[in-house]
C-alpha cells in the first residue's frame, strides 16, 4: 500500500558520514547481493575510523559531539545524523557509489508519529515490556506549536500520575486557573459590564497550559531515553499491513530508503490520519461544521494588572484567584475565542466558528482579520488593544471534526488524533490522546506477552465509535447556536463540567491505571449519562431560537457576573448542579413567557438560512 502523505514535503537530507563497520549492517541490507562486490572497497575507505553499529537499531540525531570524537569531519548543523540510542554515531566518511544502504529492521512495534500521543504510547510500552523492541518515525526536524496548548482535569492527571510529568510540568509550563467565559451584546459596552462566567477561587485539581512544542519534545525525549529508536526526519513512502503476519513500513531517511518489519503498527500522525486515510475509514463530522484560525500575540495587556485594578475595582476585588492563567474564552452566536497565555510570554488567540452562522470579517491576512474580529468585542479590545500578531505564527483549519470509522486491526492501531477530533471547546483533544494511548500501550503489551487480544480489538473498535459519538452529541451538536447567549451557556457550562468531573474525572483519579483502560460513556452509566446532557443541550438550542427569534437572544449579557467554587469529583458537585438546573429552569421560564407573547421558534436546520451573521 503506497503512502503519499499529504502536506509533507520530500525530504532532502545532505549526508556526509555513512560507512558500514559491522558485518551484521549488510546482512540486514536489502541490495546485499549487489554491495557484495563492493564491500572490500568500502571497508578500505573507511580506514582506521570505525564504529560499532548494533544491528537493526537506527535513529536520526542533531548531534555532532559523537562524530568528532572519533575524528570525523563536523557536518552542518541541519545535517542530521544516525545514531544509536545510546549516542553512538553509526555513521562515517565513505567513498561509495552508496550514499546509505536499505537497511531491514525489526521491531515489535513501529509507531508512526513522534508527538504527544506517539510519544506517550512508547514511553508507556517500554514501562510495561522494557525489552520491547520500538521505533519511532517522526516527520519533523522540529516539533512546531499547535492548538491543544490547555489541559483537562483528565489529561492532567494522566500527565501527572501516569506518565509522571508533575515535576516537568511545574518547572516549565504554566498552571492553569480553570475556564472563564465572557459574554456582550453591544461593541461600545464598558468592559466592566460584560458578563463573566468563571471560578472565584484556584482550581481544586491541577491544570496546565502548555506550549505544545516544548512538550512533545519533551514526551519524545523520554521514549528515546526508555530505549525506543528514533528516525527523525524521515517521511513514510510506503506501508504494507498483512494481518498479524507482520507489517512493513519504508521511509525516507537521510537521502536513502530506510525499511522495518514489525509486529504492530501505531498511527500517531494526527490529523495527517495515515491510516484511516488509506484504509478508506476516515469521515467527516458534517453534523459540526466548524472552522479555525488561530494566531500567537504579543504585547497582549494583563489580566490581572494594576493598572486594571484602579481602573476597575469591582472586576479586581470580584474573583480571589488570578484571571491570568485561566483559559479565558470571549462568545458570540455561532463562535467563541480562546486566550491562552503561554511561558515566556507569548499568548495564544483563535476563533472557531459554525460556518452556518457566522462568518469571519474580511481583512488582508489571517491574522488581521482575527486580529479585527478580537477588537470588535468589548473584552477583546481592552486585551488586545495594543497586541500584535507574531509573523509566520497563523494558522487556519476548516471542517475540524472528523473520525475514523475503525481505530483497530489484527497488527495495527490508532491513537490520538489519529482517531478523530470532535470541537477544541473543553479541551477533549489531550483528553482522546491520553486514553487512546494508554489503551492501545496496554493492548501491545499484552499481545507482546503472547496474550490473545481479540477481545480488547473488538471493545476498542466498538466503543470509540460510541464515544466519540456520544460526547458528539451531549457537548457539541448544536451548541453555537446558544453559545452566545450569557445565561444558556452558563447553565451550560455548569451541567456540562458537572457530568464531566462525575463521569471522567471522578474515575480516573479513584484509579487512574483502570480508568484510563475504559473510554467515556462505557455501559448504562455512560448510555443515561449521554441521553441526560444530549437532552438538556437540546433545550437550551430551542430556547435559544426562540430567543433569537423574538429579538431576546443576548439580551440579559451585561451586568452580572457568575463566580462560583470551583469543581470537585465528590458529593460536593452538587451545588454546582443545582446551580445549573436553577439557571437552565428560569430560561424555560423566560422561554414560556416568550411563547405567551406569540414568538416562534426558529428550527435550527433553519436559521442558518433565515438570520443574519452575528458578531456579538
Amino acid at each position: 500500500m503506497k503512502i503519499d502523505e499529504p502536506g509533507r514535503d520530500k525530504i532532502s537530507v545532505n549526508v556526509d558520514n555513512v560507512f558500514p563497520a559491522h558485518t551484521s549492517l549488510l546482512m540486514n541490507c536489502g541490495n546485499f547481493s549487489s554491495f557484495h562486490d563492493n564491500f572490500e572497497a568500502i571497508a578500505n575507505s573507511v580506514g582506521e575510523n570505525q564504529t560499532r553499529v548494533r544491528k537493526n537499531h537506527f535513529l536520526v540525531s542533531d548531534t555532532n559531539s559523537v562524530g568528532e570524537a572519533v575524528g570525523f569531519p563536523a557536518r552542518p548543523a541541519s545535517s542530521p545524523t544516525m545514531t544509536s540510542p545510546t549516542g553512538t554515531d553509526c555513521l562515517c566518511s565513505l567513498q561509495s557509489p552508496f550514499s546509505l544502504l536499505a537497511m531491514n529492521l525489526d521491531y515489535d512495534v513501529v509507531i508512526i508519529g513522534g508527538a504527544f500521543s506517539g510519544a506517550a504510547t512508547a514511553l508507556m510500552l517500554k514501562r510495561k515490556r522494557p525489552e520491547a523492541r520500538v521505533l519511532i518515525i517522526e516527520k519533523t526536524a522540529e516539533f512546531d506549536r499547535k492548538v491543544g496548548e490547555s489541559t483537562t482535569e483528565v489529561s492532567s492527571c494522566y500527565m501527572t500520575r501516569i506518565l509522571g510529568l508533575t515535576h516537568y510540568l511545574g518547572h516549565h509550563q504554566l498552571a492553569k486557573q480553570g475556564l472563564r467565559l465572557w459574554f456582550s451584546n453591544r461593541p461600545d459596552q464598558r468592559f466592566d459590564d460584560c458578563v463573566e462566567v468563571g471560578t472565584r477561587y484556584q482550581s481544586r485539581l491541577p491544570g496546565f497550559q502548555v506550549d505544545r512544542a516544548k512538550l512533545d519534545s519533551h514526551m519524545l525525549d523520554l521514549a528515546v531515553q526508555a530505549g525506543c529508536e528514533l528516525w527523525r526526519p524521515a517521511k513514510v513512502t510506503n506501508l504494507e499491513l498483512n494481518d498479524g503476519n507482520g507489517q512493513r513500513v519504508s521511509a525516507a531517511v537521510n537521502g536513502g530508503e530506510c525499511a522495518a518489519c514489525a509486529r504492530w503498527i501505531v498511527d500517531a500522525t494526527g490529523r495527517t490520519t495515515m491510516l484511516a486515510r488509506k484504509l478508506g475509514y476516515l469521515r467527516p463530522n458534517t453534523e459540526h461544521p466548524i472552522n479555525a484560525v488561530w494566531a500567537r500575540f504579543s504585547g497582549v495587556k494583563e489580566w490581572d494588572s494594576y493598572d486594571w485594578r484602579e481602573r476597575f475595582p469591582d472586576y479586581a476585588n470580584r474573583c480571589r484567584t488570578a484571571r491570568e492563567w485561566a483559559t479565558n474564552h470571549l462568545f458570540g452566536r455561532g463562535w467563541w475565542v480562546w486566550i491562552i497565555p503561554l511561558q515566556g510570554g507569548d499568548v495564544s488567540a483563535g476563533i472557531v466558528y459554525d460556518s452556518r452562522i457566522f462568518k469571519l470579517p474580511e481583512g488582508p491576512s489571517l491574522g488581521q482579520r482575527l486580529h479585527t474580529h478580537i477588537l470588535g468585542n468589548p473584552v477583546g479590545r481592552e486585551i488586545f488593544g495594543v497586541a500584535r500578531v507574531i509573523e509566520g505564527d497563523v494558522h487556519a483549519l476548516s471542517m475540524l471534526p472528523y473520525h475514523s470509522e475503525k481505530v483497530c486491526g489484527d497488527g495495527w492501531a490508532a491513537v490520538g488524533d489519529a482517531t478523530g477530533f470532535i470541537d477544541p471547546l473543553y479541551s477533549p483533544g489531550l483528553d482522546f490522546c491520553s486514553y487512546t494511548s494508554y489503551y492501545v500501550a496496554d493492548l501491545l503489551a499484552r499481545s507482546l506477552a503472547g496474550e490473545d487480544v481479540t477481545d480488547q480489538l473488538r471493545y476498542y473498535n466498538e466503543q470509540y465509535s460510541i464515544t466519540y459519538r456520544y460526547w458528539f452529541e451531549s457537548l457539541y451538536k448544536d451548541k453555537y447556536y446558544y453559545m452566545g447567549d450569557a445565561e444558556l451557556m452558563s447553565a451550560a457550562l455548569l451541567l456540562d463540567v458537572s457530568g464531566y468531573y462525575l463521569g471522567l474525572v471522578r474515575g480516573v483519579y479513584r484509579d487512574p491505571e483502570c480508568g484510563f483502560l475504559n473510554l467515556p460513556f462505557t455501559g448504562l452509566g455512560g448510555r443515561f449519562a449521554r441521553n441526560a446532557m444530549t437532552f438538556y443541550s437540546r433545550r437550551l438550542v430551542a430556547l435559544a431560537n426562540r430567543r433569537w427569534a423574538t429579538g431576546y437572544y443576548g439580551k440579559r449579557n451585561a451586568g452580572w457576573r457568575e463566580l462560583y467554587d470551583g469543581f470537585v469529583p465528590d458529593i460536593r458537585i452538587h451545588k454546582q448542579i443545582r446551580r445549573g438546573l436553577l439557571r437552565w429552569w428560569k430560561c424555560e421560564l423566560i422561554n414560556l413567557a416568550l411563547m405567551l407573547r406569540g414568538g416562534a421558534a426558529v428550527p435550527a436546520k433553519q436559521a442558518s438560512a433565515t438570520v443574519p451573521t452575528e458578531a456579538w
